[in-house]
């Protein structure tokens, strides 16, 4: 453990008291929910909400597209986000001429993969959802990308994830740990997921992590592992496999690195990073050092490898982009144990038998 790491655990157990009081807040709004004194709205349409309790990357964003692949083949479906660091406020609708700047960079992740998908952006969802039916009147379904902790809408269908490496049993309130919901919250739930799993995770290990989630009767567990995909240039989308004569700059501005570092400790030759802040909005002054940085790697045989989810940030910079030989890394989610016909069958079902499956059945089986 370097010395940052050593002061940054420091210094979140100093904040243990403002944790405390977070988390009262948070157990005290969640019973005001519960006991009715705050209402969540209930539509007479099929919302399926992905999620967590936790702050930083669980995979939020590929279990969006997973769930698109999925379903777009077989119903009319949008997506509605909240927009993260965009430059606008209020609801807005992705069109032809949308930017990340619009929308916010996962919002433009889908519109950019799936551009046939509704992809839709509101702070407030009881207010946007309405809109995004008044605009796309003959939709199925509705995406709620990172909605779980916001109860004022009520979906049919919630699912949450939750890393392998760092389980929300494992974890505690903000600023001390990442909790952003309490474990309670969980059985709000109707689908858990562990993500990031080994790919070669154990049947007793699988069965332990269940015991220690400890799911109700009508939830189901899930495990899946990251599955990344052949680098695309940004500009022209030729593709160039990682490999152990490849020297590799990672410019990374996710809230969790680490599974890409790993990736690449395993198949490049070495590689050097340049990190931002999750969300980061790319300047000319970034890509420049990036340029910068990357010529004074004394290699023949190198690449720009970034995220997909950065990709969307720096795409404006065409010009500059076309002859810098920057790759993007595309990532999926692959269920483990055999099961991902299971998670597919309860998600389309849930879609069919709408609404004969309600919010507060909690039966999807």
């Amino acid at each position: 453990m370097n010395i940052n790491n050593i002061f940054l655990k420091s210094f979140r157990i100093v904040l243990l008291p403002f944790a405390i009081a977070y988390g009262a807040v948070i157990i005290i709004r969640n019973w005001l929910f519960d006991k009715k004194y705050l209402h969540s709205a209930t539509f007479n349409f099929p919302l399926i909400c992905v999620g967590n309790i936790a702050v930083g990357g669980t995979g939020k964003s590929p279990m969006v597209e997973y769930l698109i692949q999925l379903l777009h083949p077989r119903f009319e479906i949008a997506t509605l986000s909240r927009g993260y660091k965009r430059k606008t406020k209020g609801y807005a609708l992705a069109n032809a001429s949308t930017t990340a700047l619009d929308i916010g960079d996962e919002p433009m992740q889908f519109h950019s993969k799936f551009p046939d998908v509704a992809v839709a952006v509101g702070e407030e969802r009881l207010v946007a959802i309405p809109q995004l039916l008044h605009n796309k009147p003959t939709l199925d379904a509705i995406i709620l990308d990172d909605a779980f902790q916001h109860r004022s809408v009520n979906a049919g269908l919630n699912i949450l994830l939750t890393e392998y490496s760092n389980l929300y049993t494992h974890d505690f309130f903000l600023p001390t740990g990442d909790l952003r919901d309490e474990w309670a919250s969980a059985k709000r739930s109707q689908i858990i997921i562990v993500t990031k799993c080994p790919a070669d995770l154990s049947d007793e290990k699988k069965n332990k992590i269940i015991r220690e989630l400890k799911p109700l009767k009508r939830q189901h567990v899930f495990f899946t592992t990251i599955e990344y995909g052949i680098p695309y240039h940004i500009y022209n989308q030729t593709k160039k496999a990682i490999t152990e004569e490849i020297e590799v700059y990672l410019v990374c501005g996710i809230a969790n690195p680490k599974p890409i570092k790993e990736y690449l400790l395993e198949h490049a030759y070495t590689y050097y990073q340049k990190n931002y802040n999750d969300h980061h909005i790319f300047t000319i002054d970034d890509l420049q050092e990036i340029k910068s940085k990357f010529d004074e790697i004394d290699a023949e045989n190198k690449l720009i490898l970034t995220t997909e989810k950065d990709a969307v940030r720096l795409v404006k910079f065409t010009e500059q982009l076309e002859n810098l030989p920057l790759y993007v890394l595309p990532i999926k989610h692959k269920f483990l144990f055999s099961e991902g016909q299971k998670f597919d069958e309860l998600v389309v079902n849930f879609i069919k038998s709408y609404p004969k499956v309600l919010a507060d059945n909690f039966d999807i089986s």
